[in-house]
């Protein structure tokens, strides 16, 4: 049954309608993809100092020191999670200033057969970045999976990162397809433990998705809220077939989908399934992306989860251990059609600088990036294609994506790591062994409320053509400029270094409340005669990942800041004096000049 299109939406439709038309020959134009460096994973050498001429970005996983290639596990029985994960991480797991890398892996599928126990599938990459007297950087990784004991079990698919004791070490969770999801206690040493059993969160036989860690109750600890995606199996694996009668991949719509979990934290190393009790079965659809923000202001934080093909929710904290799905009344279940689209990466910001945060969506080819937009309060427009994200990824499939100030000048732009889960035929007829791959794309931040995509500006990296998936934001190497990196599927792992952002004036928070990253806690940066910028300490986001916590403010060309205003998630607001320039500061709950409540 075809769905009625409101009278409304009728010319953003048929705008919408025209660009697909016009853009067929280009989403048939994937690059192609192009074959793994040849660099030995000894590789120790400095970042390059890249002309603008080589482009924004440099991509030198191999350069320093990851040589990872995920496996999908495709044996040509067309599995559904074959074309699903996976994630990555960017933490700091031994607390040394440093971000680490942790990247998930899949390995074989096969009907019936037991989840290997030895095998380690996610990998742990230790920063071990070198900052030499000339100022000079050198970054390299080093694998220290078997020492750390942060042995994942199962074809992994995301992964979330918080530090749910308190401690000061951020902990990890790790979801699955057909294994127990897994929690992993940081020991502070260098070392984690497996807690799964005694923390009651392996996940009760679902495919688990995406997930975050929110001090929903206010009660001073992190609880933990699981997307899961639909209710599949190996053995009820169906097939499908593209419209040249090929073989395929199934869309979601073949299988039941399941409702998240929401886990509180009891305080003593367990959690309590409180799921049904707090609402938030009450609506569900096959879930891949979620982020945990308060979104209508009152100070408890609120949860959003993409959904795949299925309206989106928007969990409203009811601030009494309950949600309130508001995503249709405040205008961000469904798009500008009031049409569902495949939610698949999800990132929350203040892209416009008014203080609201909006939230950016990546979806299906044919479909196109959503920009909902916030009109305050946290109710929400659809505005993709008067900002200029709606045409430019009409040709492709995105997952993970995130918003990054990739040149300092104050304004979030707009990265997106895309790749087909349908057969692209172009490919397929040229005998292309995976025909899935597309390019990633970057989007420039005008400053007006408006984007033009800069992908040609982001230099070769961004012609390197893969099947995208979890991506992850954050400085690397410490030079104030955002970095990024990708798990491509059945792919090599991709960092991708930015070599321009350092020049503009920054500065970096890393905000505690007590010993833990403050997830939540909103930063106000003022400055005289230019817009006040908003930021938000989180880790979720994009696809089945986790970003670094760490807030970079780009200042472009203005150093000066006249006031540093921190709103702490229990209402605090405490004033901070501007930090310095081109380095991280910590800063700590209570350390501050203490205001109003907020």
């Amino acid at each position: 049954m075809r769905r009625q299109l409101p009278a409304s939406s009728l010319s953003v439709y048929i705008f919408r309608l025209l660009a697909v038309i016009g853009l067929v020959a280009l989403a048939a134009c994937s690059d192609k993809a192009t074959s793994p460096s040849t660099t030995p994973k000894s590789a120790q050498a400095p970042i390059p100092d890249a002309p603008a001429a080589r482009g924004i970005f440099s991509e030198v996983a191999k350069q320093v020191g990851i040589d990872f290639r995920h496996l999908n596990g495709m044996s040509g029985e067309f599995y559904y999670p074959e074309v699903i994960g996976a994630g990555v991480a960017l933490f700091d797991f031994d607390n040394d200033g440093k971000l680490d890398v942790l990247i998930l892996q899949g390995g074989p599928l096969v009907p019936n057969a037991a989840v290997d126990m030895k095998t380690c599938t996610a990998r742990l990459y230790r920063n071990a970045l070198d900052v030499q007297p000339d100022g000079k950087r050198v970054l390299l990784f080093t694998d220290v999976t078997d020492a750390s004991k942060l042995c994942s079990h199962g074809y992994a698919m995301g992964v979330a990162i918080g530090d749910y004791d308190n401690d000061g070490y951020p902990d990890v969770f790790i979801t699955h397809f057909g294994a127990p999801n897994q929690l992993f206690h940081n020991n502070g040493d260098g070392t984690f433990t497996d807690v799964t059993q005694k923390a009651g969160v392996a996940g009760a036989g679902h495919w688990g998705s995406s997930a975050t860690f929110l001090d929903f109750d206010h009660d001073g600890r992190l609880d933990l809220y699981v997307v899961n995606y639909v209710d599949y199996s190996l053995a009820n694996n169906q097939k499908c077939f593209a419209s040249t009668s090929a073989r395929d991949y199934c869309a979601p719509s073949g299988y039941k989908p399941v409702p998240g979990i929401l886990y509180r934290n009891r305080g003593d190393g367990t959690f309590e399934d409180v799921s049904v009790k707090s609402g938030i079965t009450k609506a569900f659809g096959a879930g891949l992306g979620v982020m945990a923000i308060d979104f209508n202001e009152d100070g408890w934080p609120d949860l959003y989860v993409a959904n795949d093909g299925n309206p989106n929710q928007l969990w409203i904290n009811q601030k009494d251990g309950t949600f309130k799905n508001e995503a249709e009344i405040r205008g961000a279940a469904v798009n500008a059609d009031g049409m569902a689209e495949a939610g698949m990466g999800i990132d929350i910001g203040d892209f416009d600088g008014n203080g609201t945060d909006d939230i950016f969506l990546t979806h299906l080819t044919r479909e196109k990036s959503t920009m909902f937009v916030n009109r305050g309060q946290g109710y929400f427009e659809d505005r993709s294609v008067e900002v200029g994200v709606a045409v430019p990824s009409i040709p492709f499939t995105g997952f993970g994506t995130a918003f990054l100030d990739y040149d300092n000048d104050g304004w979030l732009d707009v990265v997106a790591a895309n790749g087909a889960v349908h057969l692209i035929e172009e490919l397929r007829a040229k005998g292309d062994p995976y025909p899935l791959h597309q390019r990633k794309q970057l989007f420039h931040n005008l400053g007006n409320g408006h984007f033009e995509e800069a992908t040609a500006a982001g230099g070769p990296a961004f012609e390197l053509s893969e099947v995208g998936r979890g991506l992850a934001v954050g400085d690397l190497d410490n030079d104030g400029a955002v970095d990024f990196v990708v798990n491509n599927n059945n792919g090599p792992f991709r960092v991708f270094h930015n070599d321009v952002g350092a020049a503009s004036n920054w500065f970096g928070l890393r905000l505690l409340t007590g010993k833990r990253d403050a997830y939540g806690a909103r930063i106000e940066v003022r400055r005289t005669g230019l817009p006040t910028i908003v930021r938000r300490v989180r880790a979720d986001g994009s696809y089945l990942s986790a970003n670094d916590p760490r807030v970079l403010i780009g200042l472009g060309k203005q150093a000066k800041v006249d006031a540093l205003v921190v709103h702490w998630t229990d209402g605090v607001t405490e004033s901070f004096e501007p930090p310095a320039l081109s380095r991280y500061t910590t800063l700590t709950e209570g350390s501050g000049r203490k205001g109003a409540k907020s």
